[in-house]
């Protein structure tokens, strides 16, 4: 049972004020967005806030996140990336997340971003988790965005392990030159887009908002994804130490709030602490064992920490008019 948070959320449910839809990119493929297009109670809106979630994750995982925003004031917009939940796939099954390159990501990024800004008010703010949070701050590095600040949840700067990134990558690469690069890097379940039982130990102590994700997979089976392609991880390899190249993050010259946990299981925290030092204007909020990978879902007391962390940050960055 979807037990709705103390604010009147139901996260099972697309809010009323929010209007679902699809965008074209310059080659054709269509991308799902989601846009709270007006202000609340007809107010004039605070800025405008654009949301990417992260590798086999949809927007409706972050349905809760996006109504406070604009429940705060903002002009609220999230997208899926192309290849996955409502955005097509890019792989030889339903399943297995798959890219050509993370410019391809970047593209998009880029082209949506152009459109979104012209169409919203200002101040806008680029927002995303884990691959997300990685593929906004790497838009910003690489020069193909100007949002007024980021915010980046868990994002993925590095993979969690004791292997050195260029090994990993140096055998990424070999998977992809023995097999075909669009097979799973890692097993997932028996059965095809099931997820493991243990997957919760990765994502979020909360019950209830682990089961949003499920109960939404049911009922929108486009959304079902399992792992990602060799291709897609010896990508992620060569997008990261990029991303690191000397010079570039120091030329990322706008607020930055980076949100992290030492607990997470999937991304590297020492490599999110790294991007902080680096960054020019950069603020990092710390969790430790109360916090899995999915800080935005996570149980009560650390999300309430984390929107209040961001909403802090957006008061410092586009205090209100």
């Amino acid at each position: 049972m979807n037990k709705a948070a103390v604010s009147g959320i139901n996260r099972r449910a697309i809010p009323s004020d929010a209007q679902e839809s699809l965008w074209t990119a310059p080659d054709g493929h269509e991308l799902r967005r989601i846009d709270w297009p007006g202000a609340v109670a007809g107010a004039a809106p605070r800025g405008s806030i654009l949301f990417f979630p992260g590798r086999g994750d949809n927007y409706e995982k972050y349905l809760e996140t996006l109504e406070e925003w604009h429940r705060a004031g903002w002009r609220v917009t999230a997208a899926d990336w192309r290849g996955q939940a409502g955005s097509g796939r890019l792989g030889s099954d339903l399943v297995t997340g798959h890219i050509d390159d993370f410019a391809t990501w970047v593209n998009d990024l880029a082209e949506f971003w152009t459109d979104w800004q012209a169409t919203t008010p200002a101040p806008h703010i680029l927002a995303g988790h884990s691959m997300g949070g990685h593929l906004v701050l790497r838009g910003v590095a690489d020069g193909r965005v100007d949002p007024d600040a980021l915010i980046l949840s868990a994002p993925m700067l590095g993979f969690v392990g004791s292997i050195p990134p260029v090994i990993g990558h140096a055998a990424a690469k070999l998977m992809t030159l023995v097999g075909d690069p669009k097979r799973p890097a890692w097993k997932w379940s028996e059965k095809p887009g099931e997820v493991p039982a243990s997957r919760q130990d990765l994502l979020s102590h909360d019950n209830d908002r682990y089961e949003d994700e499920l109960w939404w997979r049911e009922h929108r089976s486009e959304l079902v994804m399992g792992p990602g392609s060799w291709g897609w991880v010896e990508r992620a390899y060569d997008s990261m130490r990029g991303l690191f190249a000397p010079g570039k993050l120091e030329r990322v010259n706008i607020p930055v709030l980076l949100i992290g946990t030492s607990n997470d299981k999937l991304v590297s925290m020492s490599a999110i602490e790294e991007a902080a030092r680096r960054l020019p204007s950069a603020e990092l909020v710390r969790f430790g064992n109360e916090a899995h990978h999915e800080i935005l879902r996570e149980v009560d007391p650390v999300r309430d920490r984390a929107m209040q962390a961001i909403a802090g940050f957006l008061d410092r960055v586009a205090p209100h008019k």
